[in-house]
């Protein structure tokens, strides 16, 4: 019997230009290969632009209600291309469940790292009162949640803990393994506490992010090369998250430690209404381009955002482009022509390519990006 797909993309073409048919059914992949059978609906690429598995953000602030660090969910997420955004922290146990109903509506998948804060980041010492992190009020959201809270985030930077040290980053892993050892992402910045100390209590999956800042707690030692005890936490498994943001990310520091051979294990970007429209974020889109001047590949960048932060947030239905995932998907080009790109430290660096999302794809539905041209295509 001939299966009727609800929609099949023909001729998609993959990064090594490579084309394939992907078959869509009830939101899902359903078939990748030469594909023959008959659809409600045929979409035809022509191998006009590559496809992915849809890009995931792993580190936004989108709650909307936020008053420092706000967005909205399909501003950050579809309109640049990106299926998923997991919010860092925004919220904590007492607005959770308000941020939960406020992105129900959004065409962009949804999801949230806990701060461990009840109060979330309505101030920027979140973590500088103990009295705030509340194990049972947090329990209680992630039983609530468990579809949508995807981890914890703690904030580990001396303006955020104030005298409290590492005590907050303690709690933090005490909370993380009484709810079923949830990611755990963790801030670095200022000191104190030192990053040596943080370091030395992270364990397998846990989290580094902001990993190439410029700051003097950085990842490197002032001569430039690894520091220990983080080599010590990448060898247990702890992973490096890019978190570009406003102040998070130095070409200089991202140049020495790929050269080292230390790269990201997922590239996000920490936006939010404020450096998506005056920079230096913007998009993920411009985070993932500014790699292709540190010499990582395209292929490489693109695991970033799709399979490895699906592998580091659990998400196990995204980030392949596979029979039987969610039917997710980012189209997108690689735009040849010089261009500039600045950092967080203000560097700017002269590129010659650059990734432009062109229209992203959510359990089926196509959507067009901001710099999208296919309308004729999806006929949208």
């Amino acid at each position: 019997m001939t299966t009727l797909y609800d929609v099949v993309i023909k001729q998609a073409k993959r990064l090594d230009d490579t084309l394939i048919d992907i078959a869509i059914q009830d939101g899902r992949i359903a078939a990748i290969g030469a594909l023959s059978s008959p659809a409600r609906r045929e979409i035809n690429l022509a191998g006009g632009c590559y496809v992915s598995a849809g890009w995931i953000d792993s580190h936004v602030h989108c709650y909307p209600a936020s008053p420092i660090y706000h967005d909205e969910p399909d501003r950050v997420g579809v309109a640049g291309g990106v299926t998923s955004v997991v919010d860092a922290g925004s919220t904590g146990a007492d607005h959770i469940d308000d941020f939960y109903q406020l992105t129900r509506a959004a065409k962009t998948r949804v999801f949230a790292l806990l701060n461990i804060a009840r109060t979330g980041i309505v101030t920027q010492d979140e973590l500088a009162d103990m009295s705030r992190i509340d194990m049972a009020l947090a329990s209680a959201a992630i039983a609530r949640h468990p579809d949508f809270i995807v981890g914890l985030k703690a904030r580990i930077s001396s303006s955020v803990v104030g005298a409290n040290g590492i005590k907050p980053l303690e709690q933090a892993k005490a909370m993380q393994q009484a709810n079923g050892d949830l990611p755990l992402m963790v801030h670095i910045g200022n000191n104190p506490p030192d990053l040596g100390a943080i370091a030395e209590l992270l364990t397998d999956g846990d989290i580094i992010t902001h990993c190439y800042n410029g700051k003097p707690n950085r990842i490197l030692t002032p001569a430039g090369e690894l520091r220990a005890s983080v080599r010590r936490a990448l060898q247990r498994g702890v992973r490096l998250d890019i978190g570009h943001g406003t102040a998070s990310f130095s070409f200089e520091v991202a140049r020495l430690a790929i050269a080292q051979g230390i790269f990201p294990n997922t590239i996000s970007s920490d936006i939010y209404c404020r450096n998506r429209i005056d920079g230096p974020v913007h998009s993920l889109a411009a985070v993932m381009s500014k790699f292709l001047t540190l010499g990582m590949t395209p292929r490489q960048i693109i695991d970033c955002v799709t399979v490895h932060a699906a592998t580091a947030l659990r998400l196990t239905q995204k980030g392949r482009l596979e029979p039987g995932g969610d039917a997710d998907l980012t189209f997108f080009d690689l735009s040849s022509g010089p261009c500039v790109f600045t950092d967080a430290q203000g560097e700017s660096v002269e590129g010659e390519q650059r990734f432009v999302p062109l229209a992203a794809m959510v359990g089926g539905e196509c959507l067009l990006t901001d710099e999208g041209t296919l309308s004729h295509v999806f006929n949208l």
